[in-house]
This record gives structure tokens, C-alpha cells and sequence, in this order.
């Protein structure tokens, strides 16, 4: 029986120096290894042996294809075809980084006896290649960190590691080189602190294979800030791995890389290294989008308005903004907001292209936009879609009348009721640790009370009618407010309401302060008390009543600490009856998009 291997990769792949083209070869896999993740991580990487019936090789699967581990369809003796996949030198051996595949059909063992491609070609080195002279040594840097001024080179220095790809980078490399593109950077970032001041700033990094953030502080901010270019591509070595931090960053990698003192950078003149990849949201369907998504953008700047400023709350410092019309062939634009120096530096009157990347949604006027620190933005895009945007406008855009985002547009009905497809599950929310950011992250979900707190559901308040609220103790002679420095013979009761909410995902525990609470419960905080005194048969009805009610939830989930943890506190902004017509309707319609 012929062999269904693609006899002679191994050795194409071997002697290439650059990932072969047009090339689909069919191979047995001969073992597959799991390189444990850090449980901060949660992503497994696999090893995978590949055999093409003569040699083997080794290879890493890219993370996005671990389904076909867990599903038992890539397992030791499987045949697969790679449909995609690169190659990188690593310590003068070759690795293959699995980017695509498909099973073939195989239940039969191992094929043929296939040796060590690399022992193989030690003990057997071709003539050629035995005579040729060593490559040229590096320039020195005389213990410069990064490459010398105006150098570029197409291999890494003598003194870098071997050349990975950016999806095979993990803190298990002890040795290792990047060669990526600078596709957004950070402006300078200071911070003063109990333990001293400093400052920082961050890339993104990209490549064939993926992308990753990298950080550097203090030193490193002098050594690499002015050198990192975005758009430019580099050799990086000598730096470390850690696990990312997901809360200051919507790079997808589980890792991210941090520049230190002995880090070497070096420009690179490889163009082959992709640009930046977009997946554009027309600003027509920013209205399916859910508020703080991240998205990508192009559209014509329509308007551009004069610099503002906002004063920081964590900071007390004004902070610039600027805001700007993004406008496209859906007939609808959008309002954008620029902040800090990229405010203050624009200046495109002449309605120019521009692409956005990783924007934030809000539902400030129905729909809008916001570009924060790790997003990025290029005017004028060499890329199909700003041609066809320039071309359209030019033509017979600039006469069309747009429209504007409004609430209504945006959401029909009751405001406070979340679109369908707006709605996180428990289970999302914590999974996308919301809260977990230095800033409050808003989202809605519509869960169903399980549990009420009875213990201490509200606290006496200050019952000046000009609506003080401060807490009130009873000194004896009355109920004393600090605050006002009056005693009142009575406080007005308001709540702190906590209760335990539940979807099939999950659970959390929630507070819900006195308006939301009396919406809930029907009782005001003063009612309750007097229940709890001396009716617990109504105090009881009222709870009851509560329990098992379903709203939809506007949620604030904002950072906190307690005993020394660090923990999530969620807050009910807004509650309503869920709107089950609104709900049937858009079930309906992802029932209609899966059948077509």
C-alpha cells in the first residue's frame, strides 16, 4: 500500500530558508505534548512530531487549534494536511507552527520508520553547505542596548537567541529572538506612589504568526521609546515573559513581554513582516455592537471639532480631548473622541481616510466611540477598503446627508432596558473580568433573584430634606449628623440593599442602593425597618415577593480590596422588566442566520 505521506517535506523544509510556498503536505503525527500553562493563564500549548514517512520534525500548534487536541482528532499516529503554517530557525533547528489543518482519513499505526532529520543531517552535511564560509560577525555595540544608530540588518545580532514566532513564545524559553512589526505604541506614561515615582510605556507587537504587548520601565523608557517606531520592524532579544495582565490590555496573547536593562533591540529591513490586520465594523452596525466592545473602524473624518479638556478623576489634572465625525457608505456617522497628545496633535481639516484600531463603543447619544491608550490609528491606509471609501466619497459622499447616532436609534423603548444583543451572561462578565481595570467597567445582564440579604439591608441617613444622606448616629439625645451638625429625632432609613442574582452561567452577589432598592423590593427602606420591627409576616412577604424575579440589570463592576484580597464589587445602576418581545425577536433572528 503506497504511503499517503508527502515524502521529502521534512527536507524541504530543512534546507529552505524561508517558509516553502504553495505546499500542503500530508503528515502522521508521532506524538503530541502539552506544555502546562500557568493557572493565571488558562491556554495549554502543544508540542506536535510530524513524520512524512522518512523524518520527522517538530512542531507547535498555534493555541486558536487546541480544540482538535480536546476532541481526541489530533492524537498519536492521526494523519493531517497543514493548510496553513510558517517555519523558524531555533537553535539551527526548524520549527513548524501549525496554523491550519484538516484530518485525513487514517486508522492504521505508525507509517514507515522515520529517522531524526537533524542527527541525520549532522553526521551527513551537504557539500555545499560544509564549504561555504561563515556568515559575516555583527557589528559590535560596545554593550549598547539597542542596534547602533541609522543600522538595520535582515538577521538578528550575534549576541540575540534564535529567531521564534511570536505564538511560540512562552516563559519556558530561556533564549529567543522576535522579528515583529511596531504596530501602536504608548505615549510615556509617569506615576508617583508611596514606594517612589516612575514611568513606562507599551507596544504592540506583530507578526506572521500573532501579536503581543510589551512593556518598558524607567531605564528601559530611555533606552527604547525614541528607537521603537510604529510601522517599523525590529529584532528582540533578552527580554522577559510573563503572563498578561488582561486588564490593561486587549492584545490577544496570554503572554506579554517586558523590556529590561540588558534587552537588545535592533531595526530590522524585513518588509515581509504583515501590517496591521483589521476586521472593520461599519459605522452602520455599531448598533449591534454591546457598549465598552472593542472594535475597528475606517470612515472619512467629516468633522473636525475644537480641542476640550476634561478634568481626570483619579489624577484631579485636566486632560485634552477632541472630538471628530466619522462617516461612511452606511449614511451614518458616528462621533469619536481623541485624548491626550493625539488631541492635541490633530490637525486633518482635509477630510482624510482614517482606520481605527481596537476603538471603544459607548452609548454616550445612542452610539459612539472612544480611542484610548492601546488603540491605534493611520490616516490614509494603503489598504482596498480606504480606496474604495475615497473613491465613494469623492464621487457623490460628500453630498449625502448623514445621520447621526441618537438614543433612539440606537435602542428602542425604555432606555433602561439593555438591547438583546447588548446582554453579558454572569458567567461572561467574569470571564472578561470586568472590574478588574483601573476604571469601572458598565455592562448589562438579566439574571433572577435567588437570595436577599435581611441582616443589614439599609442604614440611618441625615433627614435634612436637602437630601444630605451622610449616615447618622444616635447619640442618645437624637440621631447626629456630622456632616451637618444636626441631631433629628428620627433618620431616614435608605438602602444598601444586597442580593444574590443568578443566570444559567452563573452567580454574583450585587448591591443595590435605595431608588433601585425600592423599585425592587416595593417598600421603601423606611416601610422595611418598621416591618422588621414589628410585622415579620409583611417584612416576609415583601422579601418573597422580591425573590425570583427577573430584571434587566445595568451593572457597575469596579475594583476593590478587602482583607488584603483584591475583589470585584457590582453595583445596580438601573433595573427594568425584561423585554421578552424585543428578546423573541432577536432569538429569531440568529435562528434565521444560522439556517441561511
Amino acid at each position: 500500500m503506497a504511503s499517503p505521506l508527502s515524502a521529502g517535506f521534512c527536507e524541504l523544509v530543512f534546507q529552505s530558508t524561508d517558509t516553502p510556498e504553495n505546499v500542503q503536505p500530508v503528515l502522521q503525527v508521532l506524538s503530541v505534548k502539552k506544555i502546562n500553562a500557568p493557572a493565571a493563564s488558562g491556554t495549554d500549548r502543544y508540542r506536535i512530531i510530524l513524520s512524512d514517512g522518512e523524518y520527522f520534525i517538530q512542531s507547535m500548534l498555534a493555541t486558536q487549534l487546541n480544540n482538535f487536541v480536546d476532541d481526541g482528532s489530533l492524537a498519536k499516529n492521526a494523519v493531517i494536511k497543514l493548510t496553513s503554517f510558517v517555519t523558524n530557525a531555533v537553535q539551527g533547528r526548524k520549527l513548524v507552527i501549525i496554523l491550519g489543518l484538516e484530518n485525513q482519513s487514517w486508522t492504521g499505526d505508525k507509517i514507515g520508520n522515520p529517522a531524526n532529520l537533524e542527527q541525520s543531517a549532522a553526521a551527513n552535511p551537504p557539500a555545499a553547505a560544509a564549504a561555504a564560509p561563515p556568515p559575516p560577525a555583527a557589528a559590535a555595540r560596545a554593550g549598547a542596548k539597542a542596534g547602533p544608530p541609522g543600522r538595520t540588518a535582515s538577521k538578528p545580532g550575534k549576541d540575540m537567541g534564535p529567531l521564534y514566532p511570536i505564538e511560540g513564545l512562552s516563559p519556558y524559553q530561556n533564549k529567543w529572538t522576535i522579528k515583529a512589526r511596531v504596530t501602536q505604541k504608548s505615549e510615556i506614561k509617569h506615576w508617583s506612589n508611596q514606594r517612589g515615582e516612575g514611568k513606562l510605556f507599551s507596544v504592540t507587537l506583530m507578526d506572521e504568526t500573532g501579536e503581543i504587548r510589551a512593556t518598558g520601565f524607567n531605564e528601559a523608557v530611555d533606552n527604547f521609546y525614541e528607537l521603537l517606531q510604529e510601522g517599523k520592524v525590529f529584532f528582540i532579544s533578552r527580554a522577559r515573559i510573563n503572563i498578561a495582565k488582561k486588564q490593561f490590555s486587549n492584545v490577544n496573547n496570554e503572554y506579554e513581554i517586558m523590556f529590561e536593562n540588558q534587552s537588545e533591540i535592533e531595526p530590522c529591513d524585513d518588509e515581509t513582516v504583515p501590517q496591521v490586520k483589521y476586521n472593520f465594523t461599519p459605522i452602520g452596525e455599531l448598533g449591534n455592537l454591546q457598549k465598552d466592545e472593542l472594535c475597528d473602524v475606517i470612515g472619512i473624518v467629516k468633522e473636525v471639532h475644537e480641542l476640550g479638556s476634561v478634568t481626570s478623576k483619579a489624577t484631579q489634572k485636566p486632560f485634552a480631548k477632541r472630538d471628530i465625525q466619522l462617516v461612511d457608505q452606511s449614511g451614518q456617522a458616528v462621533r469619536l473622541t481623541l485624548w491626550g497628545k493625539q488631541a492635541e496633535n490633530f490637525e486633518h481639516n482635509d477630510e482624510p481616510v482614517i482606520a481605527f484600531k481596537g476603538v471603544k463603543v459607548g452609548d454616550f447619544g445612542g452610539r459612539s466611540l472612544s480611542m484610548f491608550s492601546s488603540a491605534t490609528m493611520m490616516v490614509e491606509p494603503q489598504i482596498g477598503e480606504a480606496y474604495a471609501l475615497r473613491g465613494w466619497y469623492d464621487a457623490n459622499g460628500r453630498s449625502t446627508n448623514f445621520q447621526s447616532y441618537t438614543n433612539s436609534s440606537a435602542t428602542k423603548g425604555d432606555s433602561s432596558v439593555a438591547k438583546p444583543s447588548e446582554l453579558k451572561t454572569i458567567g461572561q462578565a467574569k470571564d472578561e473580568q470586568l472590574g478588574m481595570g483601573d476604571k469601572a467597567d458598565y455592562f448589562s445582564t438579566e439574571a433572577t433573584i435567588a437570595f436577599i440579604k435581611q441582616e443589614s439591608f439599609s442604614y440611618p441617613a441625615c433627614a435634612n430634606p436637602d437630601g444630605c444622606n451622610k449616615k447618622v448616629l444616635d447619640n442618645g439625645d437624637g440621631w447626629l449628623c456630622e456632616k451637618c451638625q444636626k441631631s433629628w429625632p428620627n433618620p431616614i432609613h435608605r438602602y444598601i440593599l444586597s442580593l444574590n442574582v443568578m443566570d444559567y452561567a452563573g452567580s454574583f452577589w450585587i448591591t443595590a442602593f435605595n431608588e433601585v432598592a425600592e423599585q425592587i423590593l416595593g417598600a421603601t427602606a423606611n416601610e422595611l425597618m418598621a416591618f422588621k420591627n414589628g410585622q415579620d409576616v409583611e417584612f416576609n412577604r415583601v422579601i418573597q415577593k422580591a425573590t425570583g424575579q427577573t430584571y434587566t440589570f445595568q451593572m457597575m463592576a469596579k475594583q476593590d480590596q478587602y482583607n488584603d484580597q483584591i475583589r470585584v464589587r457590582y453595583q445596580v445602576r438601573k433595573a427594568a422588566s425584561p423585554d421578552y418581545a424585543a428578546e423573541s425577536a432577536h432569538l429569531a433572528q440568529l435562528i434565521n442566520q444560522m439556517s441561511t
